[in-house]
């Protein structure tokens, strides 16, 4: 592997800009940018930084700064990580959203959902709570992410076995089947119950509904404490009293959120009473 280095001032330009936009915290992770997109910017046929800096700042379509962005903040992700939030989901939330959400429409975002395992997880919990009832409900979840190629792949739905390894050997025979190159594809009635979108955490949220939970894990991680503490303040307003935000067990929101914890990573929106 030929190891880049990249200008200070590029640096220092590229992390002002990571942060103006997107909220990303790149501070101190020089060797983080050069080890992880030294090859990429190869591959695209430069043999600098600067060069390759200059596409990014100049795509008005966004697409190369979210491909650049998703090299910088991927991680290892796979089904069923965080179990304690899907225990959660379908031992205290989804009774919750059954006896109080009048209208069947279960308003569930993935916030940040990379390869599409987690909210496929979400949709598999859904199946197996709600069972024939679940004709019922709309039950579609919203998945977003900044990366096109993350969003791409995970409307596949197609994973490894290394992915789906803390999957349950029922779960894994009743919503996967193998394809010829020995990976699993999820099964189209789970895949049809996920919409993936294209969302920037750092625009306003605008979306139709309110949500009753949103999972939002493993991504605040990157964020400086300003721009966590709007984006909370974002999902607080996005979230319908008594729904639940669920972030990542290395992550924590300012304490002068309005949520009240519940348990580590668990937060609720409760409504004083009058």
């Amino acid at each position: 592997m030929r190891l880049l280095e990249i200008a200070n001032e590029d640096f220092v330009k590229l992390v002002k800009f990571i942060k103006d936009r997107y909220g990303l915290n790149l501070e101190d992770r020089k060797i983080l940018v050069e080890s992880r997109l030294s090859n990429y910017v190869l591959d695209c046929g430069f043999d600098n930084f600067s060069d390759y800096l200059r596409l990014v700042y100049n795509d008005s379509t966004q697409r190369e700064v979210a491909n650049m962005i998703n090299r910088l903040t991927t991680n290892h992700t796979y089904f069923m990580r965080e179990t304690a939030h899907f225990q959660h989901m379908m031992g205290i939330f989804l009774p919750y959203a059954e006896k109080n959400v009048k209208d069947k429409t279960l308003s569930i975002w993935s916030a940040g959902c990379s390869y599409g395992n987690e909210p496929y997880n979400i949709a598999m919990c859904l199946d197996e709570y709600f069972g024939e009832q679940r004709k019922q409900w709309d039950l579609k979840i919203l998945a977003t992410d900044i990366s096109y190629n993350a969003l791409k792949s995970a409307s596949n739905g197609v994973f490894s076995p290394s992915a789906i390894k803390n999957v349950p050997d029922r779960w894994r025979e009743k919503y996967f089947t193998h394809t010829q190159f020995g990976d699993y594809k999820v099964i189209d009635e789970i895949r049809n119950n996920v919409v993936f979108r294209y969302h920037n955490l750092m625009e306003d949220i605008a979306f139709k509904r309110k949500f009753h939970l949103i999972f939002c894990r493993n991504v605040m991680i990157y964020f400086n404490d300003e721009a966590r503490a709007k984006l909370c303040k974002k999902f607080y307003d996005a979230t319908e009293p008594g729904g639940y935000l669920y972030t990542g067990h290395a992550e924590s929101i300012p304490d002068d959120m309005p949520y009240k914890r519940i348990s580590t990573a668990i937060y609720r929106k409760v409504v004083e009473s009058r």
